[in-house]
């Protein structure tokens, strides 16, 4: 019988249908690759990707959380798995990950002068300790920034709707309140990015939609399931970097974190027509990206192996011609991020001003790299708590709108800190602080250092500008108290007095603006007096009474310094350059003791002119061992005082080392000096150094003391330099450097001297520069 033409064309036209378009056979297949967290073990993401783009297996969707978040959402804006990998390996990235800021960021006349300080904290009297404890242990302000640099644009090009990426993505966050994952559709996408990877305590929380949030692997660390959802793939295709956490380090507060709060994943896909890959993952920190490439290559090899599973789903292939054109495609849609209007919000009307007026400086348009360099000012202020910062494009003006939900920092801040040493240089360490941010920044501080050896106290007003370019004025009163008597027990000779007792009491006025990033310029004076107590030999008795020597004096001065040494005290990288050009005017008043041969009280005028140079550079490295090269001059018309002793006490010093700023050392003070050194610096662990330092120190003329006539002259043109040298085991710790070493002078009976230290040794500026 024959059959009949219609219901059979019909007939064959559903079974070609249903064949073609079944899960594992239709040629219109949708694949989702779904990235897990882990933290620094997420690099392996990228050998995933590069893997599946050699074999050209298309990526239609993708869905990630944490790092998986941050490398799926970088290939769902354009970027090649080269390019993704590129950033990681970054100076950027690592900057991003450890809080460290980039050197031309951190701007030197921005910083406080150099303390004895271990830990600094904002507080405010009105809110309860537990809200002024710090929530992060890395600071997030490249972070932020790199988020917005990153992902503003394609934000735009997406009309804020993920779908509409170059791949349709997907983030997972932590909602705190609700204790659930939040999945992120539609939004500014680098708030989604950081919101996904916001470790608790690591990082700073932020806000989404109202809503505070943290790492969304704290309750969906391998988002399979939103995958599915969302997509409905024909395929997924899961990279899982971390399945369970190993027993963590008791030492490693990280890998503790991450076991508590992070999800435990499970050892499988729960969907039909899914292929999972497990890279080989070694035993890494959760914040260490020194093996990207190692773990972008473990990714690739183990997404290789998967291919035969992949291509029994997978039958769609996509050439890499394909896929080119698709990114070109999209990132022609990029807008040049240019910013015209700026919005904040957690300030009042006069703050707001002046943070708009300090980024825009009058600037119509606002490139990024304009607004970076300003923004990271404002940070380096103190004021600012915290920024997070949000580009969205204006489709009227054709520019971006930058909005900046501000935290200021607490108006008061606390600093302590100190040394503790085995000799007599122990000291403790105590500032307050009141900050004010008004149409111009203040600052009000008062400090204290309180020891056996060195006490001082000193008051502090500076105002900041923000004017196009940036000024600031600062007043102060300093006191300070030196008892070179209780610095040591022993002294070089009969000849040198170990009786020395220094007071200093001054105001000063500076005027300072930016000299680059790294320095500044500053014209001030000051003036006061400082007050000498001494013995003339060191045989004194109870019933015997010290020399007095009173100099009041006036000295305008200016100074140029750069900047960028990495601590405040032994460092191993960067450099400071100074140059100080003083004039001093003043009268000196001797009271002779009862151990002095002169009887009669005596006023002098004195006045001189002093030039000092400082360069201090750490510059090259071979292998573990840092280099570093030291050279200090000074050039003075400076007189002789009324004794040997008071001369001294007035005379520039060189001090290269920590341990000679506690100490009185006549040998290394003259008017006119220059000296060098060397410093060879091997790394032992991770904080950890070895310092070995020598210097050459040649006086130009010593001043010396007839022992007969107890003159006080001028010694013989270059003669008896002298070496000084140290070598130091140091660990630098979080709150400060532990040190244990050997120091040596020539210029000592003792030549030899053994310390240890836990702090910094540093004190208030001086009267004398």
């Amino acid at each position: 019988m024959k059959r009949s033409g219609a219901p059979y064309f019909w007939l064959t036209l559903l079974i070609t249908f249903f064949l073609f378009n079944s899960p594992s056979h239709s040629s219109g297949q949708k694949v989702a690759l779904v990235l897990s967290g882990g933290g620094s073990r997420g690099a392996a993401h990228i050998g995933v990707i590069r893997a599946l783009e050699e074999q050209h297996i298309p990526i239609d969707f993708i869905a990630g959380t944490s790092i998986g978040a941050i490398i799926g959402s970088l290939y769902a804006s354009g970027y090649s798995a080269d390019e993704i990998e590129a950033l990681m390996l970054s100076d950027d990235f690592l900057r991003w990950s450890t809080g460290n800021m980039e050197d031309k960021y951190v701007y030197y006349y921005r910083k406080e002068e150099a303390n004895s300080s271990w830990v600094s904290l904002d507080f405010n009297f009105k809110k309860k300790l537990t809200a002024q404890l710090p929530t992060n242990v890395i600071s997030p302000y490249n972070m932020d920034f790199a988020v917005m640099d990153l992902f503003s644009a394609a934000g735009a090009a997406c009309n804020y709707d993920f779908d509409h990426l170059m791949v349709p993505f997907r983030c997972v966050v932590a909602d705190v309140d609700s204790s659930e994952a939040v999945v992120l559709r539609k939004g500014d996408l680098n708030t989604a990015v950081r919101g996904s990877m916001t470790l608790p305590f690591v990082f700073r929380p932020i806000t989404i939609n109202g809503k505070l949030v943290f790492d969304g692997g704290m309750y969906n660390n391998f988002p399979v399931d939103v995958a599915y959802n969302d997509f409905h793939p024909d395929v997924i295709i899961g990279s899982r970097v971390a399945e369970r956490y190993s027993k963590p380090d008791r030492d490693d507060i990280l890998e503790q974190l991450q076991t508590m709060l992070m999800e435990r994943q499970n050892g499988s896909i729960p969907y039909k027509n899914s292929v999972l890959i497990t890279p080989s993952i070694p035993n890494i920190g959760l914040l260490n990206f020194s093996k990207t490439i190692e773990l972008g290559d473990s990714g690739y090899i183990a997404a290789i192996r998967k291919i035969p599973e992949i291509r029994k789903l997978v039958r769609d292939s996509v050439s890499p011609e394909v896929m080119a054109a698709r990114r070109s495609e999209f990132k022609g849609r990029l807008t040049p991020v240019f910013f015209d209007s700026i919005y904040t919000s957690g300030l009042n009307k006069n703050q707001s001003e002046y943070v708009i007026k300090e980024l825009k400086h009058g600037r119509k348009l606002v490139t990024m790299e304009q607004l970076k360099q300003e923004y990271f000012k404002v940070l380096n202020e103190g004021q600012i708590r915290n920024i997070c910062p949000v580009a969205r494009f204006n489709g009227r003006t054709g520019h971006y709108d930058l909005y900046l939900e501000i935290q200021k920092a607490d108006n008061f801040n606390i600093q302590f800190g100190g040394n503790m040493s085995m000799g007599a240089s122990s000291q403790g360490f105590l500032e307050l602080q009141y900050k004010y941010l008004w149409k111009t920044a203040l600052r009000f501080m008062v400090n204290g250092y309180f020891g056996k050896f060195y006490n001082s106290f000193k008051l502090d007003a500076r105002i900041d500008f923000n004017s196009w370019h940036p000024l600031f004025l600062d007043l102060n009163y300093t006191y300070n108290h030196l008892n070179y008597f209780r610095s040591s027990t022993y002294f070089f000779d009969d000849k040198t007095p170990s009786y020395v007792v220094q007071g200093e009491s001054f105001g000063e006025i500076a005027l300072g603006i930016p000299a680059t990033n790294k320095g500044k310029l500053t014209i001030g004076a000051n003036t006061g007096y400082i007050k000498n107590y001494f013995y003339q030999n060191n045989s004194f008795s109870r019933n015997d009474t010290a020399d007095q020597s009173v100099f009041e004096f006036y000295s305008p001065r200016i100074c140029f310094e750069l900047n960028n040494l990495n601590r405040k005290q032994y460092a191993s990288a960067g450099a400071r350059f100074g140059i100080i050009l003083s004039y001093m005017n003043g009268t000196e008043r001797e009271m002779p003791g009862s151990t002095s041969r002169n009887r009669d009280t005596a006023a002098y005028h004195q006045e001189w002119f002093n030039l000092r140079l400082i360069w201090d550079n750490y510059f090259q490295k071979i292998g573990p061992v840092k280099l570093g090269f030291y050279l200090e001059g000074n050039w003075s018309n400076h007189p002789l005082f009324s004794n040997y002793t008071s001369t001294l006490l007035y005379m520039p010093a060189f001090q290269p080392l920590p341990e000679m700023q506690s100490r009185f050392i006549p040998g290394y003070r003259s008017g006119i000096y220059g000296a060098v050194g060397f410093k060879g610096i091997l790394r032992i662990f991770k904080k950890m150094d070895f310092r070995l330092e020598g210097y050459l120190f040649q006086p130009y003329q010593e001043v010396i003391l007839d022992p007969v006539t107890q003159n006080v002259s001028f010694g013989p043109v270059l003669s008896n330099r002298s070496l000084l040298g140290s070598a130091v085991l140091v660990y630098n710790s979080f709150l400060g450097p532990l040190s244990a070493g050997v120091n040596f002078y020539d210029k000592q009976a003792d030549s030899f001297t053994f310390n240890v230290n836990f702090g910094y040794i540093l004190f208030n500026k001086r009267a004398l520069p």
